[in-house]
């Protein structure tokens, strides 16, 4: 969290209020932050740039820069990019300000400083960023046929939702949306790959359009244990249409018949319908 859906809402609130903005000024408060390089690396690379695009891939944000570089955030788990106008006062834990040319300050927030920023050159993002290099193709930005969906799944024996939270393979997807991805395609979470059938593989292609494109719509999900909001600083609302995700022991919502149960899939706390998933 945040997954895909929370990323392309703030990437295009950030498209819509700071593209075409320069920035004036940098300040670095935290150097976990910049890890990746450094405080005097990341001001140097945005001082005197013009924002001319915002980008997204998987779970990275790219702003394009005039200068031919590009910065990336990656918001991690607990990340915020707020626009505030000049003198607000700014919430704990904002460790790097934008200060724009339209006199608006741009603030990364970040309490559990997992989040980064990084300047570099695209041309270099093999050796820069090999992360972001090595994505596997995004649903949303690349888009994904069912022929390209079935080619993942044929004759991989892994967990349905170990495939589908690789970013090698799927970039952008998180163990919310995975959960309600199958959960409307009708399929088990630890069902091998393999075993998806041509029918299964036409629901979950439409399940992943489907889900990402309402959460999208629905401005991503504002769950009570996390941070997100949108550039604004308003949340999400998609988490009102949740059937599964963190629903133990709660009855379906599909069928109205079973209960949701929790189980350990890929690692992560899943939860499906055992009457609608097999």
């Amino acid at each position: 969290m945040p997954e895909l859906p929370e990323v392309e809402t703030v990437r295009r609130g950030l498209d819509r209020h700071v593209t075409g903005r320069r920035v004036v000024d940098v300040e670095v408060g935290r150097l976990r932050t910049v890890r990746r390089t450094s405080a005097e690396a990341l001001a140097a690379g945005l001082r005197g740039a013009t924002i001319t695009g915002v980008e997204r891939r998987g779970k990275y944000l790219l702003a394009r820069l005039d200068t031919g570089e590009t910065l990336m955030i990656h918001l991690r788990m607990s990340g915020r990019v707020l626009l505030s106008p000049p003198g607000a006062p700014r919430p704990a834990h904002t460790h790097v300000v934008l200060h724009l040319d339209s006199g608006q300050e741009l603030w990364f927030v970040d309490p559990r400083t997992f989040g980064e920023m990084v300047v570099f050159d695209p041309a270099e993002v093999a050796v820069e960023l090999p992360e972001l290099h090595h994505l596997g193709r995004d649903p949303v930005t690349d888009g994904l046929t069912r022929g390209e969906l079935s080619r993942m799944l044929a004759g991989r024996h892994r967990q349905l939702k170990a495939l589908l939270l690789d970013q090698h393979v799927v970039a952008g997807i998180g163990n919310i949306y995975c959960d309600e991805i199958l959960h409307r395609a009708r399929l088990r979470p630890d069902r091998p790959a393999s075993s998806v059938t041509p029918a299964e593989i036409t629901r979950l292609h439409r399940s992943i359009h489907a889900v990402l494109g309402a959460a999208i719509a629905a401005g991503g999900s504002t769950l009570s244990d996390t941070q997100y909001v949108d550039v604004m600083g308003d949340g999400g609302t998609f988490q009102l249409d949740h059937r599964v995700y963190d629903r133990a022991g709660q009855r379906c919502r599909t069928c109205r018949r079973d209960t949701i149960v929790r189980i350990v899939c890929a690692g992560r706390p899943t939860c499906f319908c055992p009457t609608c998933q097999v």
